[in-house]
């Protein structure tokens, strides 16, 4: 039997026990791991990968010595440019913690990123510096692509999909294009070397009009010999346009920095180098359709102003108009003698008023008087003759204009006229038949001839 004390003893240890629910046990376990560890960088080869449909990714990260439950949520992972997969070598920025509803313990990952991609990084950024530098991602020096080429160049694996690609999307958009494959290893050591050898090739061809260069997605090291600087300076030099489509859409390489068009995709370069033929075709159809409505209203146009010209009244009625020309030269000339006489009888009856008015004056003053009148004489007669020279020369000037204006003065430059015997113009050689008596004028005089013949 246990003694009184000793009972009361145990009850009073019991009234002073803390008594922790799991959760809160559990609660504490992970306040603890949280705040006495922190943030840390660990490294290992991912396994059991969970992408979740709630976009949470759930995974487990191990090496050759140990394993630990991890989880990344989506607002983490978001930025991640790559997509985690079993066997995938990973640095994580995470923090230990446990997941309370069991007891488990994890990390919780903030970053990931492929393992030795920081350095790899670090290399990517001082070429790219170095390389900008010299001028070689210049927007200046990119060449243009050609409209519609001939044949396309393309730098790639002959087993990838990327060729598969771009071969089904160029076919698709354009049937007849020519493509030239050069087949070079895309990924691992020394497959830099052979795809700037393969643009150089495609460079000493004078058949190919633009190139793509390129590979399917993949990994940094996996897209690593795109950025190598042998590929940049191949890209840079070449002569011929050069579309780069490396990876995807996310992925950037210095190749895509260096070529004249980056393309998201192998799929995206092929859309870039050659247009829709039917889009092509439309167009053309289109500018045809406009093209012949101007040619049929300028046609229109210039039917309307040679019918104008043809019922115009100098070639309907030629003669009549130097008839009229000649009458009003002749009136001309009438009016101009009438206007002489006219100031030479006034001139006359102004000299006979003052040889008047001089004869009732003193006797001592007739001799000045007939001294004047002389010089009054000879000055009339001179302005009489200038104004007669005047005159002569305009008339001169307005008979030669007038010859200018006069249809028919174009015979005297080789041309001629040619008339039926009723007088009508012959204007094409359907307006006369065999037998027909011709009257042809020309410069000097006119021929007579009758038609023997027509072709």
């Amino acid at each position: 039997m246990r003694s009184n004390a000793s009972v009361s003893r145990s009850e009073d240890m019991a009234d002073k026990r803390q008594i922790y629910s799991v959760a809160e046990v559990n609660r504490k376990a992970r306040m603890v791991l949280e705040s006495g560890i922190g943030e840390v960088w660990v490294e290992g080869e991912l396994s059991r990968v969970v992408v979740h449909g709630s976009g949470h990714w759930y995974f487990t990260l191990k090496d050759e010595a140990a394993a630990v439950a991890c989880a990344m949520f989506r607002n983490d992972n978001a930025r991640v440019s790559f997509v985690p997969k079993d066997g995938m070598q990973v640095q994580l920025l995470a923090r230990p913690s446990l997941y309370e509803a069991n007891g488990r313990y994890q990390l919780i990952a903030a970053e990931m990123e492929e393992a030795g991609k920081g350095n790899l990084q670090e290399q990517f950024e001082k070429l790219k510096a170095k390389l900008a530098a010299e001028g070689l991602f210049d927007p200046a020096k990119k060449k243009p692509l050609p409209l519609l080429p001939r044949k396309i160049g393309v730098v790639t694996s002959p087993t990838g999909a990327a060729i598969r690609d771009i071969i089904n999307v160029l076919t698709r958009r354009f049937p007849n294009i020519e493509i030239l494959l050069i087949p070079a290893k895309v990924q691992g050591a020394g497959a830099e070397r052979g795809i700037a050898k393969a643009i150089s090739y495609l460079n000493s061809r004078d058949d190919i009009d633009v190139m793509i260069v390129g590979r399917g997605g993949g990994s940094i090291e996996d897209l690593w010999n795109f950025n190598e600087e042998v590929v940049a300076r191949a890209i840079f030099t070449s002569r011929i346009p050069v579309i780069s489509a490396v990876g995807h859409e996310i992925d950037y390489t210095i190749a895509d920095f260096v070529a004249d068009v980056r393309a998201p995709t192998p799929s995206a370069a092929a859309e870039l180098a050659v247009p829709e033929q039917q889009a092509l075709e439309d167009e053309i159809a289109g500018l045809h359709r406009q093209l012949v409505q101007n040619l049929k209203a300028m046609n229109q146009d210039f039917r309307i102003r040679l019918n104008r010209a043809a019922h115009s009244y100098v070639f309907r009625e030629p003669a009549t108009l130097v008839k009229q020309y000649r009458q009003h030269i002749l009136s001309m000339e009438i009016r101009m003698g009438d206007l002489l006489r006219m100031d030479a009888q006034e001139k006359d009856q102004r000299l006979e008023r003052n040889r008047i008015r001089m004869g009732h004056r003193l006797q001592s003053g007739v001799q000045q008087a007939h001294q004047h009148l002389d010089e009054l004489a000879l000055t009339m007669q001179h302005r009489v003759n200038r104004k007669a020279e005047i005159d002569r020369d305009t008339l001169q000037r307005m008979t030669a204009q007038l010859r200018m204006l006069n249809p028919l003065a174009v015979l005297g430059r080789g041309y001629s006229l040619t008339q039926k015997a009723d007088g009508t113009v012959v204007r094409r050689s359907g307006d006369v038949v065999a037998g027909d008596r011709l009257t042809t004028l020309l410069g000097d005089g006119k021929v007579v001839s009758n038609v023997t013949e027509i072709e």
